[in-house]
């Protein structure tokens, strides 16, 4: 009897160890709010199906797509389309959209002003300085009524690509990750949502100036041509565009971040 017992529980033993073994590693590079945060939500869901997912923190725009290029990723979770083809065409690379998970509405914010109309003559704008980003800033700026641009629609505009002026605004360009430190120091801070949040402002309602639920600016699972359609890139897609996920981005986020799905 006693021997039969040892024999099913080293069975047993060699069972889960090839379970173990047969797990498949994930790694996929994120920003640490909110992406990270998603992530880890859904770790465990993964771990259940066989799906190791290893996330990788990072604090800036450009090494989460190097790291996926070169190989050293699977995936990368942080951007949205216009920022990723502006990198494929600067970098000369070939990522891919996998599935598209949430919106951070972009917005302007100020510890000087309490309103956009109380923006003097000559105020300094802080916007990011990455081709799609900028874009985002000067789109929603022309939105509101303070700037023109020649090409109304032109997602990659720059300052230089500013028509109209009516304030004379300044333009300050920089790293999307500075943004909210500089924010003492400029009259207008207009930063993407996941720094906002991990700057401890709320969007919803610090922002003097808000993208609304219709931003096309979705946040996308993105990868190689080579590994887009793998079984586990597609366990993340499903797991990150689950009812689970939605309520989590709804309840915690609370209004902040929006469910693209």
């Amino acid at each position: 009897m006693k021997k039969t017992i040892l024999l099913t529980a080293f069975s047993a033993a060699l069972s889960f160890a090839g379970l173990t073994h047969a797990a498949e590693t994930l790694k996929v590079g994120a920003t640490p709010v909110p992406h990270a945060e998603i992530l880890e939500l859904v770790k465990p869901v993964l771990a259940k199906e066989g799906v190791d997912l290893q996330i990788k923190v990072f604090t800036d725009y450009v090494q989460p797509n190097t790291q996926v290029a070169e190989k050293n990723l699977d995936a990368n979770y942080f951007q949205t389309l216009p920022y990723l083809e502006s990198f494929n065409k600067g970098k000369g690379t070939n990522l891919v959209t996998v599935v598209g998970v949430h919106v951070e509405p972009f917005g302007g914010y100020s510890k000087k002003y309490k309103s956009l109309k109380d923006l003097p003559e000559g105020a300094t704008v802080a916007i990011p300085n990455e081709g799609s980003n900028s874009g985002r800033a000067l789109l929603l700026l022309q939105k509101a009524g303070l700037i023109t641009l020649k090409d109304p629609k032109n997602a990659l505009a720059t300052p230089k690509d500013i028509a109209e002026n009516p304030k004379k605004l300044k333009f300050k360009e920089l790293e999307s990750a500075v943004l909210p430190r500089v924010l003492d120091q400029v009259d207008l801070d207009m930063i993407n949502t996941n720094y906002a949040l991990e700057a401890k402002l709320n969007p919803a309602k610090d922002a003097l100036i808000i993208e609304g639920s219709d931003s096309p600016y979705v946040n996308y699972l993105v990868a190689r041509p080579d590994n887009k359609n793998s079984d586990a890139l597609q366990k993340l897609a499903k797991a990150l565009t689950s009812p689970e996920v939605k309520a989590f981005i709804e309840k915690k986020y609370d209004g902040a971040v929006l469910p693209a799905f």
